[in-house]
């Protein structure tokens, strides 16, 4: 890890700190910045320090240098190492910590964030009860079958076609009643090892469960939401009449590099529940 960087916001640079062309300074090597402009076979494009900063530090949460829960090193520890301002590195931080990947504590520091806290759960379950509070449900497991990538499965996976995918189906009910079901497809070579006696075993989250057993974090999703008319095998599972109105749901995960890591689809019964989605 390269940790000379120029902090733009010190007039007078450390001693130490590498002296190089304009466009090298800006940039710090691995940065997304870079990444996206040597890709593109165009010159390298200015990036602020901080953004730089964020850049190493999610370069070691990548690494796994410090593990989901665990406190990271202080700013101004994090000052020292990166030769920067600790008003900098705060900068970062706070991203990091507005894009949940990191968690500040009031008087403990700052953690790594984990799938196995509420708030962070909640980012991936928008449904909420028209009453009362938001809740996570108990969920049933359908089936866990390993398979041949579909084509549009691989597509979004990056994957090629016929590559190995495990096929997960499950039920989440809400007050008793058949709510969501899910339709889950993941790489099969990234969750070797997974099987419905693993999934049934676990008691926390399914993201818990990947970051735990597999490495993997999700830290974002992008979804799409449709209103669809029930078939008759979503009729079936849900227990409501087929044409019954649902809300389609379909996701796509991505771990650290932007590198997609699940495919989720799934059916929601809103009579007495809702998507809520916070925009700011």
């Amino acid at each position: 890890m390269n940790a000379n960087v120029r902090d733009t916001s010190n007039p007078t640079p450390p001693v130490d700190v590498q002296q190089r062309p304009d466009s090298a300074r800006d940039a710090a090597p691995g940065s997304q910045a870079q990444q996206g402009a040597a890709g593109a076979g165009a010159s390298p494009t200015f990036s602020p320090l901080y953004q730089q900063i964020k850049g190493l530090i999610t370069q070691s949460l990548q690494a796994g240098e410090w593990k989901p829960g665990e406190i990271i090193p202080s700013e101004v520890d994090l000052a020292a190492r990166y030769k920067v301002s600790q008003g900098t590195v705060r900068k970062a931080i706070d991203e990091l910590a507005a894009e949940n990947l990191l968690v500040r504590r009031q008087g403990r520091g700052t953690f790594v964030a984990t799938h196995h806290e509420d708030r962070v759960q909640f980012r991936f379950l928008r449904l909420a009860p028209d009453s009362g509070e938001p809740h996570h449900p108990p969920s049933r497991l359908i089936e866990c079958r390993r398979m041949r990538a579909p084509a549009e499965i691989a597509r979004q996976l990056e994957l090629r076609a016929g590559d190995g995918v495990i096929l997960i189906r499950r039920m989440m009910d809400f007050s008793d009643r058949p709510t969501v079901l899910d339709e889950i497809w993941l790489p099969g070579a990234l969750f070797r090892g997974l099987t419905a006696e693993k999934l049934n075993e676990y008691k926390g989250p399914m993201y818990g469960l990947f970051e735990d057993e597999f490495g993997t974090r999700m830290i974002r999703a992008v979804e799409k939401v449709r209103a669809v008319a029930a078939d008759d095998m979503t009729a079936d599972l849900l227990k409501v009449p087929k044409g019954f109105p649902l809300l389609s749901v379909e996701r796509v995960s991505y771990t650290y590099g932007d590198k997609p890591v699940e495919v989720r689809r799934g059916w929601y019964v809103t009579t007495e529940h809702h998507y809520q989605n916070e925009l700011s």
